[in-house]
C-alpha cells in the first residue's frame, strides 16, 4: 500500500502462449533512492495460480526507482516438459529470455501495477491499474 511518502508495487504474469496466468515464477524486487544510488534487494515472491505476487515487500521511503526481476526460464522449462511427456522433443530450450528485468521510476503516493505479458520468445509490460 502506498502512502504520502512511499510508492507501492504489484505485478502479475500472463503466459500469452497459453492464454493463462503463469504460476510459480520467482519474482525479486529491488529499489534505489536515485539514479546514481546502488540497488538494494528487498526480497521476493512467486506468482500464485492467478499469476499474481500478493506479498511483495514494501518499498522504503525515498525510493525513486524499482526493478522487478522475473526468473522465467524454470517456468518455461517445466511447461515444455509437461507438454512433451507424450510428444517428441520439438525445442532445445525452454525460453529465449531466461530472465526478464523491468526497471521503472516511481513517485511517493502512487501505486504501480506492472503486468508482464510473456511467451517463450518475447514479452511486453505496461503500467496497469
Amino acid at each position: 500500500m502506498s502512502t504520502e511518502t512511499t510508492a507501492s508495487v504489484s505485478t502479475h504474469i500472463l503466459d500469452t502462449s497459453l492464454g493463462r496466468p503463469a504460476e510459480g515464477v520467482a519474482v525479486s524486487l529491488s529499489a534505489r533512492s536515485g539514479p546514481e544510488a546502488a540497488w538494494v534487494a528487498l526480497g521476493g515472491s512467486a506468482t500464485d495460480a492467478d499469476g499474481r505476487c500478493k506479498d511483495l515487500p514494501a518499498l522504503p521511503e525515498g525510493t525513486t526507482h524499482v526493478r522487478l526481476d522475473f526468473e522465467v526460464e524454470t517456468y518455461f522449462s517445466k511447461k515444455q516438459a509437461e507438454a512433451q511427456q507424450d510428444a517428441p522433443r520439438v525445442r532445445d530450450s525452454g525460453a529465449f529470455f531466461p530472465e526478464v528485468a523491468i526497471t521503472f521510476a516511481v513517485r511517493p503516493g502512487e501505486h504501480y501495477h506492472v503486468p508482464l505479458l510473456l511467451n517463450p520468445f518475447g514479452y511486453s509490460v505496461y503500467r496497469g491499474s
